[in-house]
C-alpha cells in the first residue's frame, strides 16, 4: 500500500498547479492562502483530537513545525501564487520549483550526512532534461521579472523546507504536526495582508471548487504524503518524485484544459520517467 504513495502524491500535487490559476483569478493570493489554511489547521487540529493525539506539545517541536509551515506553506506556496497572479506561466513556475531536488542533492551531503550517488545525480540530471523537454519548448508568452523572482524564492523556500522537516528532532503525530505547520502558513499570510497586500476572494463558484480540491485533497492528502515520505527516507530519494510534476501537470492540462501535448512533450515525459527511476530506486 504504501508504495503506491508516490503515485498518489504526484497526481494530487501536479493537480493543485492546474487550480492555482481560477484561484489567484479570483482572489488576492495571500488572502487565499490565509482562508485555505486556517480550513486546513482546523482540519487538522480536530483530527487531531478525535484520533486523541497530544496537542500541546514543546516549545521546540512547536517551534520547529511552525517554522516549516511558514517556509512551506507560507514562502513556497505565497511565491508560487504570486507569481502566477501576476502572469508567470503555470507551467514555467511549476518547471522553476522542480529544480528542487538538484538543490536538497547539492545540500543534503553536507547538512543532513546524507550520501548521494552517482546513479542519483544521473537520475536527477536525466528528470531535469526531461521536465524542461516538457515545458520548456512550449512556452512562448513573456515571463514578469517580479513572477520570475518570486519562483525562485519559491524554489529555495520548498527545498530548505525539506531539508528542515528531515531534520526536525520532533516524532510528533502527523496530524499534530501538519496542523502546527497549516497555522505557521495561514500566520505567515496574515501578515502579508495586513503590511503588503490588499486582501479580497470572489467566492465563485470557481473559486469554491477550486479552492475545495486545493484543502482536501492537496493540503489534506497530497502534503500528508510528503511528510510521510519526506519522514520515511532519505531527503534526495524524497524529492526526485517531484520531476514528475511537470509533466504530470501537462498531461493533466492536456487532458482538462485542451492544451496541446506535443511528441517533444512525450519524449521527455518518458525521459523524466526514467530519470526519477534512476534516482529513487535502491
Amino acid at each position: 500500500m504504501f508504495k503506491i504513495f508516490p503515485f498518489i502524491f504526484i497526481l494530487l500535487w501536479s493537480s493543485a498547479f492546474i487550480t492555482t490559476k481560477p484561484i489567484v483569478d479570483n482572489s488576492d493570493p495571500f488572502a487565499a492562502l490565509a482562508f485555505r489554511f486556517l480550513f486546513v489547521a482546523i482540519g487538522f487540529f480536530l483530527f487531531s483530537i478525535y484520533s486523541k493525539q497530544k496537542i500541546f506539545v514543546s516549545k521546540k517541536n512547536f517551534v520547529e513545525s511552525f517554522f516549516s509551515g511558514v517556509l512551506f506553506h507560507g514562502v513556497y506556496l505565497g511565491g508560487v501564487f504570486f507569481s502566477i497572479s501576476k502572469g508567470m506561466p503555470t507551467g514555467i513556475a511549476a518547471l522553476i520549483v522542480t529544480l528542487q531536488p538538484i538543490l536538497t542533492n547539492a545540500l543534503s551531503g553536507p547538512i543532513l550526512n546524507e550520501k548521494v550517488t552517482t546513479k542519483q545525480w544521473v537520475g536527477v540530471l536525466l528528470g531535469f532534461i526531461g521536465a524542461t523537454l516538457v515545458l520548456g519548448f512550449d512556452i512562448g508568452s513573456n515571463i514578469p521579472m517580479i513572477g520570475l523572482i518570486a519562483t525562485i524564492i519559491a524554489l529555495i523556500a520548498i527545498t530548505s523546507s525539506t531539508i528542515w522537516q528531515k531534520k526536525l528532532s520532533n516524532n510528533l503525530p502527523l496530524s499534530v504536526s501538519n496542523m502546527y505547520q497549516a497555522l505557521g502558513g495561514c500566520i505567515f499570510h496574515l501578515i502579508i495582508i495586513i503590511f503588503f497586500a490588499k486582501p479580497y476572494i470572489d467566492f465563485s463558484q470557481t473559486f469554491v471548487i477550486a479552492m475545495s480540491h486545493q484543502i482536501f485533497l492537496v493540503s489534506f492528502g497530497a502534503f500528508t504524503i510528503l511528510m510521510y515520505l519526506i519522514k520515511n527516507n532519505s531527503a534526495s530519494k524524497t524529492v526526485s518524485i517531484f520531476f514528475l510534476i511537470p509533466a504530470t501537470s501537462a498531461f493533466m492540462a492536456w487532458l482538462f484544459l485542451n492544451e496541446s501535448l506535443t511528441n517533444v512533450d512525450l519524449i521527455g515525459f518518458l525521459i523524466t520517467t526514467i530519470g526519477v527511476y534512476i534516482a529513487t530506486r535502491d
